[in-house]
């Protein structure tokens, strides 16, 4: 009760609501109406892709798009790609490693480099005050680098280190071991160096790697909060690196067959996959609507996942927990379709079968109008999301602008989504029955079937 003597006092001390409507009209008022603005794209002669959107942000962030992931190593350098990323912040020809660590972090910036099968990406953020500032750096490490021996002698540890807390994630393991699986060539290559070459990938090797990939017609440098013209100018800067085409790299070729890592653990990480579709197909999008029919992770935090058609169907072969999801990866060239697992070793044939017999339950016209329906508008409001964020938005325009040169609008995906129909649907999921079939497994593997069983 003590702490309620002083009513009185606030209520004589708070504020009318009626001025609130006042207050609210006069900065409305006060507003500036800024227009909309649509990504640019300017291909200069050199084959540069350079790309930007003006989003008013108060911070710029800019990446350097380079088409040089794990699938362009070959069997002398497996592992380049991974010491690259870690390499990012060593000395260039114009800047020493302590410059370019001290530099971006004396502005409040911020310099990443991230990587997958197909590409490489050096990104920097900071206030739009400091774009010169960070640009110069960007510049030195992707077209500048010296990759002095001692320095890469140094990076062993690293590699080590960030391989093993990485592969910490099962699933992250099984999904590399699933691509070893399913190809051949190219996309078999894993995102991490593997443990015989660690420490054995030379300076030359890098240099080479660069030298070969680092070209002009590679290349996208894509800006978010910057202004196109400024950004054509930094874009002059990479005149000078190689131009042409760059050694071509391998064509994906599916092979189908498996991997299984055999341990102790109580949870089997099973992956199952059949050929699927190239990025920007007409059948991609069917796969991808595909996906979210059959269930690509719980919309309801804490929930169980009672729309998708894979937890449906693997609850009805077993009480034990369990988890599910439809997997989707399209490529340049190549594409995988299936789903993933975890569930108690005991158990995990029946969940496997299970999930197997949901897609051919489709395949045979098991999708209804609103299935489809539901599955599109699931789609479409992931992508839009994924666009919300500045990392999910600088990647979806710099892979878009590296790959075709060009940028769809928002619109213009949606409208593409809603033109897969349940047909499209169904013979996706036909050619998923139909085709070879790739397993990755990893637990106590007693009762998890073999690829040629399924």
């Amino acid at each position: 009760m003590k702490g309620m003597r002083n009513i009185s006092y606030l209520s004589g001390r708070l504020y009318s609501a009626q001025a609130a409507p006042k207050f609210e009209a006069a900065a409305a008022a006060e507003r500036v109406r800024l227009p909309a603005q649509y990504p640019q794209i300017t291909k200069l002669p050199n084959g540069l892709v350079i790309a930007s959107l003006e989003n008013y942000s108060p911070c710029s962030k800019i990446g350097v798009f380079v088409r040089a992931g794990s699938r362009y190593e070959n069997a002398g350098n497996l592992g380049v790609t991974h010491l690259l990323r870690l390499a990012a912040n060593l000395t260039t020809k114009g800047a020493s490693a302590f410059r370019i660590t001290r530099g971006v972090e004396a502005v409040g910036g911020g310099l990443s480099v991230t990587s997958t099968k197909e590409n490489m990406v050096y990104s920097v953020e900071c206030m739009r005050d400091y774009v010169d500032t960070v640009m110069e750096y960007l510049i030195n490490v992707t077209t500048a680098p010296e990759f002095r021996h001692w320095e890469v002698a140094d990076l062993t540890s690293r590699i080590k280190v960030d391989k093993a807390l990485a592969l910490q994630n099962p699933q992250l393991g099984v999904l590399e071991n699933l691509h070893t699986a399913a190809y051949k060539s190219a996309l078999c290559n894993t995102l991490y160096c593997p443990d015989y070459m660690v420490g054995k990938i030379t300076s030359e090797q890098l240099h080479a790697f660069v030298q070969n990939n680092f070209t002009s017609a590679r290349m996208a440098l894509v800006g978010l909060g910057v202004d196109h013209a400024v950004l054509k100018q930094v874009g002059e800067h990479f005149l000078n690196i190689r131009s042409g085409q760059g050694a071509a790299g391998a064509k994906a070729v599916y092979r189908g067959g498996e991997v299984r890592e055999q341990n102790a653990d109580s949870l089997v990480h099973a992956a199952v996959v059949a050929e699927g579709a190239a990025a920007g197909s007409a059948e991609a999008n069917a796969f991808a609507v595909l996906q979210h029919v059959l269930g690509a992770g719980p919309y309801i935090k804490r929930g169980t996942n009672v729309t998708s058609k894979l937890s449906q169907g693997v609850a009805k072969a077993t009480t034990q927990p369990f988890d599910t999801t439809a997997f989707n990866a399209s490529y340049s060239d190549a594409g995988l379709f299936g789903f993933y697992t975890i569930s108690q070793a005991g158990v995990a044939g029946d969940v496997i079968q299970a999930a197997m017999a949901q897609i051919k339950a489709v395949a045979q016209g098991g999708v209804t109008a609103a299935d489809v329906t539901r599955a599109k508008n699931q789609l479409k409001a992931r992508y839009l999301m994924s666009m919300e964020s500045t990392n999910g938005l600088l990647d979806e325009i710099g892979t878009q602008a590296l790959a075709s040169g060009t940028c769809v609008q928002p619109e213009s995906a949606a409208q593409t989504i809603d033109s897969v129909s349940a047909n499209d649907v169904v013979n996706a999921a036909k050619k998923f029955v139909a085709g070879k079939k790739s397993l990755a497994a990893r637990g106590n593997l007693g009762n998890t079937p073999f690829v040629d069983e399924l």
